[in-house]
């Protein structure tokens, strides 16, 4: 087998399995409501494959350098849903879509122009947790109305995944790890869902997914700075697991918190 085809056959491999990945948990997150919808929402589905498609090609300084610029796009990510949320209230979807991914592409721009340290990144998550949470707490609870698939749906979710998986292992050898980071944390779950969600079921509802998935972000990037932190101490592979557990563990404590003032 020649190279390109070797290439070729893994690219499509990695392809199909994020994409699989990424449909499947939004379809859980459609059916589940805001909360716990923000809560799978928030689990490395998207940026996860391409960090370990990373880790496979590249060391652990690499890994460790993306995830600095990563922690950094994680406070533009909280933009892009504040953005969203607000406009989504009174707006279209293009609107409100639009404005949002601008927002996003104008703070990611920053982010790399700064090319801020750990310390930095954590600071710049710390300062957009404390304007958006705030502004975005009377839009949580909205009731989510039955949703009707349509047969795009799925083909739309796995054509976005696919054309983030084949940017980010194309051009992470070009690019560098930091600008490899950045493509890992395209928020294309949160685009997904605004693609997909607002034209059926409206904006306060989809924006209601959004609000409620701010939560999650903290651990998002808490995960993120765990794996930098991990990676050249213990390796790739280590850091990685790390990560996922710090996502993971903290959506289910946010879960188990929810739970709670059901129950009261």
């Amino acid at each position: 087998m020649s190279a390109e085809l070797a290439f070729f056959l893994t690219l499509a491999l990695r392809m199909a399995v994020t994409a699989a990945f990424i449909v499947t948990a939004s379809i859980i997150t459609e059916r589940s409501g805001p909360v716990i919808g923000a809560l799978i929402a928030t689990l490395p589905i998207s940026a996860g494959p391409s960090y370990i498609f990373l880790a496979l090609d590249h060391d652990a300084a690499f890994i460790a350098e993306g995830a600095v610029a990563s922690l950094s796009i994680n406070a533009a990510t909280v933009f892009l849903v504040l953005t969203y949320v607000v406009l989504a209230q009174r707006n279209n979807m293009i609107v409100s879509f639009c404005a949002a991914i601008a927002v996003w592409v104008v703070i990611a721009t920053s982010m790399r122009i700064a090319h801020l340290s750990l310390l930095g990144g954590i600071v710049a998550n710390a300062i957009a947790f404390a304007i958006a949470l705030p502004l975005v707490q009377r839009f949580r609870n909205v009731r989510m109305p039955l949703i009707t698939r349509r047969w795009s749906d799925i083909p739309l979710r796995a054509a976005l995944v696919s054309t983030l998986v084949v940017t980010v292992v194309t051009l992470s050898g070009w690019v560098g790890p930091t600008v490899s980071g950045i493509l890992a944390l395209i928020p294309l779950v949160f685009i997904s869902m605004i693609l997909i969600l607002h034209p059926r079921i409206g904006g306060p509802p989809t924006a209601a997914v959004l609000a409620n998935s701010l939560w999650g972000l903290i651990g998002f990037g808490g995960g993120i700075a765990v794996m930098h932190l991990a990676a050249l101490r213990f390796g790739s592979a280590v850091a990685l697991s790390l990560a996922l557990a710090t996502c993971v563990n903290w959506n289910l404590g946010l879960w188990w918190l929810s739970r709670r003032k059901l129950g009261r």
